[in-house]
């Protein structure tokens, strides 16, 4: 199969790279490496790697057009300044549009969207469900759930993944690389009062697997275990595995104003759909992700979040 991915020296887009090449399929890497990085995109046989950006309209089309992907996977996106809207736009919305309508252009079977779980806002029922109202505050959440809307106007299937936050090789978002990082070199840490689901890397790609099918119903699917743990869950769990028995507890600070104290999202419609669940529980998916730093380290952290004055 031809599979066009966005983004794809970023996390997912490189763990789906690793997932399909041994498995046959032809795969074109479209990247910035804005926050991505080119050594993860080895040269191997079936891969090949554009740099460039969804932005580009006129790229993008002819990429599309001269490949002739059956799926596009769309998982480009800009978060590492909050404060840039102008970036956020540019790249969550028009680039979205410009994939969307490549796609539509060039008969594409299906567009598989990545969407952040922020686009909930700060919701009045936890876990979420999939048909919980919109209404993100950040210019992150914004920008990825107006690219999501027009994605789903075009006139070609679009599945768009509503994802809980998925551990695996190259993570370097959120509190476990950060506490790997800073417990490994005997610094502060404090923990944010929120309550988030974790996914692991293997749970995801068994969905995406799945969405490569026949027979795949188009719309909006949270995925995710269903189930909350606290920041603090993270911090006692990677201390054990650092085996710092000693460690001084970090406060619990309230979350920032562009926070939000509960994400958990309901995956129940998408098991009843797609006949997906998640199999591994969530210290075995934090431990795996540990194991992993273990072997080769933590590198860049990157946040959506504005800095907190006591994480410095």
């Amino acid at each position: 199969m031809r599979i066009f991915i966005t983004g794809g020296a970023g996390c997912l887009g490189s763990n789906l790279i690793e997932h399909w090449i041994p498995a046959g399929h032809e795969i074109l890497v479209l990247d910035n490496f804005a926050t991505g990085k080119r050594e993860v995109l080895p040269a191997v046989a079936g891969l090949k790697v554009v740099e460039g950006s969804v932005v580009d309209a006129a790229l993008v089309d002819r990429l599309v057009a001269e490949f002739k992907p059956e799926i596009v996977v769309h998982s480009a996106a800009a978060y590492k300044d909050p404060a840039n809207w102008l970036e956020d736009a540019a790249s969550n919305v028009t680039g979205s549009i410009n994939v969307v309508r490549a796609a539509e252009a060039h008969g594409v079977r299906r567009v598989i969207n990545f969407q952040t779980a922020l686009c909930y806002g700060r919701p009045s029922t936890v876990p979420i469900p999939v048909d919980a109202p919109v209404a993100p505050f950040t210019s992150y959440g914004i920008s990825k759930t107006a690219g999501e809307q027009f994605m789903r106007m075009a006139q070609v299937p679009v599945v768009s993944l509503r994802l809980a936050n998925v551990t695996g090789p190259r993570l370097a978002i959120g509190p476990i690389p950060t506490f790997y990082k800073r417990l490994k070199a005997g610094q502060k840490c404090f923990c944010s009062d929120t309550v988030r689901d974790f996914l692991d890397m293997e749970d995801f790609l068994a969905l995406m697997d799945l969405l490569l099918g026949e027979n795949v119903t188009p719309g909006v699917y949270n995925v995710s275990t269903g189930e909350g743990h606290t920041i603090k869950e993270i911090f006692d769990i990677v201390a054990d595995h650092l085996q710092l028995h000693d460690v001084e507890t970090p406060p619990i600070v309230p979350p920032g104003a562009d926070d939000v104290p509960a994400v958990v999202l309901d995956a129940s419609a998408t098991t009843s759909t797609l006949g997906w669940r998640a199999k591994h529980d969530f210290e075995q998916t934090i431990r795996r992700q540990l194991a992993w730093y273990d072997r080769h380290g933590v590198t860049d952290i990157f946040s959506h979040l504005a800095a907190q004055p006591t994480s410095r």
